[in-house]
């Protein structure tokens, strides 16, 4: 699984719509995980924390609504985005579900390409480094589109795992990132890499940024991790 890539939590018991949909995402460049009930769904969401969730409303077992009330609920998901896909096309239905905290709705069938178009909307809310967009904290600039990283307008000249490392600090400055953390983001869900790798890495990231000058802007937090400011 790549690190770079959003991971999707596709929540479906339709076989072949599931795989359509699986094909459709992997060909936007989407890590897919998938879920066939809601059961399977709740302990996937908690497992791999996706970065969105597109959810089927009639579902076996537990309903999408109840799947999306129990994220929005959670602290630790309620930051993902939920993507509701329903039969349902009832204005009614479509209120509960956002009601219940869905941030989109979109009524069976729909066109693959406005689904993608909706997928990136939430991205380039909550990943928008992995949706080309240039990010700013401070004096620093990261271009999600050309990789490329300036300070101060000079240019910072990064690894790629170094750059993987600042898009996921400038994603959310402030946002304390324990070590475990930042090795399912920037390394792989399904890589085993030792923690203290990552500090090797910081050390890196915080080198190439003070090169021409400036503070430090990592922030080592003890017996936790790392944040940006």
């Amino acid at each position: 699984m790549s690190a770079e890539r959003p991971l999707v939590l596709l929540v479906e018991d339709e076989p072949a719509q599931r795989e359509i949909l699986r094909y459709n995402l992997r060909s936007e460049g989407y890590d897919v995980s998938m879920a066939e009930n809601g059961d399977d769904a709740i302990v996937l969401v908690d497992e791999m924390g996706p970065d969105l969730i597109l959810l089927d409303w009639m579902l076996p077992g537990v309903s999408g609504i109840e799947i999306c009330r129990r994220v929005k609920s959670k602290r630790a998901t309620a930051h993902i985005p939920v993507i509701m896909l329903s039969a349902r096309s009832d204005e009614m239905d479509r209120v509960r579900g956002l009601e219940t905290g869905a941030d989109d709705y979109l009524t069976k069938p729909f066109s693959v390409q406005e689904l993608m178009a909706r997928i990136r909307t939430q991205l380039r809310r909550t990943r928008p480094a992995t949706v080309g967009q240039a990010l700013e904290f401070d004096d620093i600039v990261l271009d999600g589109e050309t990789h490329r990283v300036s300070r101060g307008g000079a240019p910072i000249k990064l690894g790629p795992t170094e750059f993987r490392l600042l898009s996921t600090f400038m994603e959310k400055p402030g946002r304390v990132w324990s070590r475990e953390q930042l090795l399912d983001r920037v390394w792989g869900r399904d890589v085993y890499v030792d923690t203290r790798t990552v500090d090797v890495h910081v050390g890196r990231l915080r080198k190439a940024l003070c090169q021409h000058g400036g503070a430090d802007p990592v922030r080592t937090v003890r017996g936790t991790g790392y944040a940006l400011g």
